[in-house]
């Protein structure tokens, strides 16, 4: 992929301030645009900021700082040394996304505070203003100790303006992120993982998450009082927040604000507040779709152990292989093949696998090969079960035998409540394991997929085999539960997938599950499974569905043809947890995608299709038949084409807990 990456204009407009800044007097920057301002101030030595979006009010005075061991505040007591305001203005090109050409775009006040007793040390706050949102982050630089800190709580407060709802989703849960989001108003709201999105009662969208996040514990955000929320980072099992010494950065804290709820979706200030990419040649890394020996396990017609019923077996992955070529899809996830898996792997009780050694009735090489006769390539599989420690004594090797075999993509897991039945996946020492994984996947040329994640932080732009991550409740909860309701995925892309890509494993077209045991049911219709190929954004999406259940499928088509990777992104309308119309440009073709759904609520709608270029297009429209819900006939699909211009309307009609699905193909 050709390399692009040019700076426009960058570091203008400095201006320093003395020292001579007096106490209360207010330090301003604001975006590009002008609608979005930051105002900072120092009450009593007392660090503040405020956020103002035009003429509302986002974000009261809220203080900032930290509180270290022994009860050292690092809040308070602060002179302002010196001020500087900088412009950043550069394009860059993704080497895979939503959107291939990202502006980053933005005006930045940093402020230098000391102490005016004591030690008298320094702290540095950037402030960032984007016509998108805000974004702040310490430095705390070099000032001659060479003693460890630790941090025991950061004092970043999100005072919010205005009252509203929020949609969110527990913090310190066994179960980490895979739980369904809550919808209460923000005085109700529990303490919570990030990215967590509100509706403002003024009429704004905002989304609190966390960008650049290294070497340091994640964030959740806590209630404390009415509509004021706090900082709220994941402690080690000893307490401590964050372990680290001088100098040392902090993540950003992000605040994205949109007057449309779907200006959340094509926000990119996360991932501009990440560093460029520091891979170098990624051509190694593609965006697939592939199918997996995965959702027959998770509805019991197979094992992930060895049995009769075995899935991973050399038999059964040929089976597999040999319909990949028949749906033309050329990427095989196979769960299950080494040993280690018993009926109790998911127990989290340090649970020993291999990362080489195959079952005895699984034989890699020889899948390999078959699958490189017939044009199929495999994507490797770790879980860990948690268990770090064995992990790390094979990665190594278990990396290393996937280069051998030509393989470039891997799923790790990490299923269990504690990361070695002792730390949180989300704080510090998750964060590092993660990073770690990462970057040793690079050495070996893998792109990599995070089930049982941290969460997204915009690392994909640094390092592009960062592809997908699951960090929520999945396809899978519908094999084996009471399953997601039909309003989880309207809620999904407004919150989670706000952070990044999703591994969401759709592409169930047996809605009732006629080859499970469990007599559960999908709650979508066929047609929303297939929208969420648009609508929920992975550069690698899996075809979840027991492959025969494909074949000779009419509606199969549109897995076929729908991109993974796209030239850009827009947002025809949504609201939060109700419905979503998204649209994709195609990076390698004329031809946009269409993707709408809803929750249970049945929609009628028209939509403008101005976003088309010009002269005529083909749409293939896939959508609810008549009748057709999440409850009645979902398998139904009406499939149906009809020439169109960019001056063109599109009426979308949608059953409750329906979609529709479009190819508009360039003539």
């Amino acid at each position: 992929m050709k390399k692009l990456q040019f700076f426009l204009l960058a570091a203008l407009a400095v201006l320093f301030v003395s020292c001579a800044v007096e106490s209360n007097e207010k330090l301003s920057v604001s975006s590009p645009d002008g609608v979005n301002k930051i105002d900072f101030v120092l009450e009593k030595g007392v660090p503040k900021y405020t956020v103002n979006h035009g003429e509302k009010a986002v974000i009261n005075p809220s203080k900032l700082g930290f509180i270290f061991k022994d009860g050292d505040n690092f809040d308070a007591g602060f002179k302002v040394l010196e001020s500087k305001n900088t412009t950043i203005d550069e394009t860059w090109e993704q080497v895979w996304g939503e959107k291939r050409m990202i502006q980053n775009n933005c005006n930045e006040l940093s402020v230098t505070l000391q102490e005016k007793k004591g030690a008298q040390r320094k702290l540095e706050i950037q402030l960032r203003a984007y016509n998108d949102g805000i974004a702040f982050r310490y430095i705390y630089p070099e000032q001659g100790s060479g003693d460890s800190i630790f941090i025991m709580d950061e004092v970043s407060e999100f005072n919010l303006a205005s009252g509203g709802n929020a949609w969110w989703i527990p913090a310190y849960r066994d179960n980490r992120y895979e739980y369904l989001y809550t919808k209460t108003l923000i005085s109700e709201m529990d303490t919570v993982h990030t990215p967590v999105t509100f509706k403002s009662d003024n009429g704004l969208y905002l989304s609190i998450h966390e960008a650049n996040l290294v070497d340091f514990a994640s964030m959740t955000v806590e209630q404390t009082a009415g509509n004021n929320l706090k900082c709220n980072l994941v402690p080690w099992s000893d307490g401590v927040k964050v372990k680290t010494k001088a100098p040392f950065k902090s993540p950003w804290r992000t605040v994205q604000i949109g007057e449309k709820a779907g200006d959340l979706i094509t926000s990119y200030l996360i991932l501009n507040l990440n560093e460029p990419n520091a891979m170098g040649d990624v051509s190694w890394v593609q965006p697939r779709k592939y199918l997996g020996i995965w959702w027959g396990m998770h509805i019991s017609k197979y094992t992930f152990w060895e049995s009769e019923k075995h899935g991973a077996s050399t038999k059964n992955a040929k089976w597999y292989i040999d319909y990949c070529q028949k749906l033309g899809i050329d990427r095989l996830l196979i769960e299950g093949w080494n040993k280690g898996w018993t009926p109790a792997w998911y127990e989290n009780a340090m649970h020993m696998f291999s990362f080489t050694k195959s079952t005895d009735d699984f034989n890699l090489e020889e899948v390999v090969k078959y699958g490189d006769s017939k044009g199929v390539k495999l994507i490797g599989y770790h879980e860990t079960g948690s268990n770090l420690i064995n992990y790390m004594t094979q990665i190594d090797s278990g990396m290393a035998l996937y280069q051998k075999m030509g393989i470039h993509d891997i799923k790790i897991g990490q299923v269990g409540s504690r990361l070695n039945m002792k730390e949180w996946h989300h704080g510090q020492f998750g964060v590092n394991y993660y990073r770690y994984v990462l970057k040793k996947a690079a050495e070996y040329q893998l792109a990599v997929n995070f089930h049982e994640p941290i969460k997204d932080t915009g690392e994909r732009r640094t390092y592009p085999n960062m592809m997908s991550r699951e960090g929520a409740r999945g396809m899978e909860y519908d094999a084996w539960s009471d399953g997601n309701p039909p309003n989880h995925t309207l809620n999904l892309v407004f919150t989670r997938m706000l952070s990044g890509p999703m591994d969401f494993t759709p592409g169930i077209f047996d809605l009732n599950e006629e080859q499970g045991f469990n007599n559960r049911s999908v709650h979508t219709t066929l047609a929303k499974q297939l929208a969420y190929y648009v609508t929920l954004y992975s550069p690698i999406q899996m075809l979840a569905d027991l492959p025969d259940n494909y074949d000779g499928h009419p509606a199969f088509q549109f897995l076929k043809d729908v991109p993974v990777d796209w030239d850009d992104t827009k947002v025809l309308n949504g609201e939060i947890g109700e419905y979503v119309t998204t649209v994709r440009k195609d990076r390698k073709s004329d031809d946009w995608y269409l993707g709408s759904m809803t929750n249970e609520e049945g929609r009628e709608f028209t939509v403008s299709l101005d976003f088309l270029g010009d002269g005529n297009y083909e749409a293939q429209i896939y959508a609810d038949a008549p009748g057709t819900t999440w409850q009645n006939e979902p398998e139904k699909v009406a499939i149906s084409t009809v020439n169109v211009a960019k001056t063109s309307t599109l009426p979308i009609t949608l059953g409750a807990g329906g979609g529709m699905a479009v190819r508009f193909k360039k003539l």
